[in-house]
């Protein structure tokens, strides 16, 4: 517990309004915790536009969340990247349009050619055989009859392809798009200790030697087939992959929904740092090579450390579409605390390009305090134009607040107050909550707290005894258990009342 604090109830005012599909961007957060959250709500989103409704991610339990009718109202499933806590339910909700009986369709996949092919790897031991209809055979099943596939990502214009000379004997090799043959003083081949196998690259206009899918962004014409073109919703909105700011080591997209007149931005998993993405397409390497130059020249496949002859890691190119990137839209990006190679350290957020009131934190880690707006399962946003406002109980609200804080599955907003009972500190530029007795960093500024539950705004529960629950006529109401049974009191949401106050204090205006 953080401790008690004791706030008087106001009579509720109407601040919002109704929300409808006719216009703007919805995101539902079905889960934002990361793979070692004791939380267990791993990482998914539900965004709906217009009569369209699309997953992003599905690490979160989605039938737990949908049911087998709601799923059928999901239009198509995107996928981030292959780590479980962004697709652990993949080959589940595969398997469930399959075979469950009024499903006549297959699973609608967008993702990039890589991340689809990590996805076709990882799902091999549920997909790939089964029964025959009449339960009498093992059968083999090809992916395509599970996964209607559409990448959302630029083709590649060269992949490595393993070529079958002989029963038993093939080679790896790289090929362009029509099968036709690179030589290796363009491109080559590194079987590193984990066995998969990653192209080097000469890239033309410097000839220096790089990985491909790391140096180029999608919008390069070098590595990337130009003529692509974003895949358009029937509502009208696009939706395409990006890459050029996602740098989380394992291939990974970012996603981007734009519609007339809304951006929304996942960044997916990334390490977003300005002055490391200077370092990664300033810096030239120099090439620690175990073979002499003649040997290297004319191999196509060689073993080792594919980062010993990588000259170059990112182009000038890729950093300045990874600046861009976020220049008009909403973003929902990940955060770490510390110790993250994969994630944005909350200490680097002054290292980034996003801007703070445009951008939803979420990936979070149990325990966090961020000047920064924090996400939470359940939680519904919504973006109209350049706006984004909280959706409670179908009305759109206005996002406030001074400092979010999560603990133990539960979600807190603080507000400033001289006279607050509670501390924000600072240490080691990493943000906490304490009591004026017991202080331990840098003091910010006094502050109130109250528990969000259900998007309403309520005193902190002091007492591991008193808990909050939702009646069937949708009053809040404070149960208090004891030795000798239980009491329970209405409670009135503070939010309208500190909505008008924190508008009027940041506009400086007396209320």
């Amino acid at each position: 517990m953080l401790g008690k604090l004791i706030i008087k109830s106001s009579k509720p005012v109407h601040t919002g309004e109704t929300v409808t599909n006719s216009s703007g961007i919805t995101v539902k957060v079905l889960g934002d915790y990361g793979p070692f959250s004791r939380i267990g709500k791993s990482i998914g989103y539900q965004v709906t536009i217009g009569g369209s409704c699309y997953l992003v991610d599905c690490g979160s339990p989605v039938f737990q969340k949908f049911g087998g009718h709601g799923l059928k109202t999901i239009k198509g499933l995107i996928i981030t990247h292959c780590h479980d806590d962004h697709k652990r339910w993949f080959s589940d909700f595969a398997l469930f349009n399959r075979y469950a009986p009024d499903v006549d369709h297959k699973l609608f996949l967008m993702t990039s050619e890589k991340v689809n092919s990590g996805l076709i790897d990882a799902s091999v031991p549920a997909l790939s055989m089964s029964l025959a209809p009449d339960c009498r055979e093992v059968i083999d099943i090809p992916y395509s009859d599970y996964v209607d596939f559409m990448s959302i990502a630029p083709l590649a214009r060269y992949r490595i392809e393993r070529v079958y000379e002989a029963p038993g004997l093939s080679r790896l090799t790289v090929v362009d798009r029509a099968g036709n043959y690179l030589p290796p003083d363009r491109a080559k081949i590194f079987l590193g200790t984990s066995g998969v196998p990653r192209m080097l690259f000469r890239d033309p206009p410097s000839g220096e030697w790089v990985e491909p899918e790391s140096y180029y962004p999608f919008s390069s014409d070098v590595f990337y087939d130009s003529s692509f073109r974003p895949y358009r919703d029937s509502e009208g909105f696009t939706v395409e992959a990006i890459n050029a700011p996602v740098w989380h080591g394992v291939p990974s997209i970012g996603v981007k929904f734009t519609t007339g007149s809304e951006t929304l931005i996942f960044s997916a998993d990334t390490n977003h740092d300005l002055e490391l993405w200077q370092q990664l397409y300033q810096e030239k390497i120099p090439q620690r090579r175990k073979i002499g130059d003649d040997e290297f020249e004319r191999s196509s496949v060689l073993c080792g450390d594919i980062n010993d002859y990588i000259e170059r890691i990112w182009s000038e190119a890729r950093y300045n579409d990874a600046v861009s990137t976020f220049d008009n839209g909403i973003t929902i990006h990940d955060i770490a605390v510390r110790k993250s190679v994969v994630h944005t350290d909350y200490r680097r957020l002054h290292q980034t390009t996003l801007d703070r009131k445009r951008t939803i934190l979420t990936h979070s880690p149990d325990k966090m305090t961020s000047e920064w707006l924090l996400s939470e399962a359940e939680k519904e946003f919504h973006i109209n134009g350049e706006s984004l406002c909280e959706i409670v109980r179908g009305e759109t609200v206005p996002v406030i607040g001074d400092f979010y804080h999560k603990e133990n599955g539960r979600y807190f907003v603080c507000f400033i107050n001289p006279e607050g009972k509670y501390s924000i500190i600072e240490n080691d530029a990493e943000l906490g909550l304490s009591t004026d007795q017991f202080k331990t960093g840098e003091f910010l500024t006094h502050v109130d707290i109250y528990e969000d539950f259900q998007g309403c705004y309520l005193p902190m529960l002091t007492s591991d005894e008193d808990n909050y629950l939702l009646r069937p006529d949708r009053k809040i109401e404070l149960v208090r258990f004891s030795a000798q049974g239980s009491i329970g009191t209405i409670v009135e949401d503070q939010r309208p009342r500190l909505t008008a106050e924190f508008i009027a204090r940041t506009r400086n205006i007396v209320p």
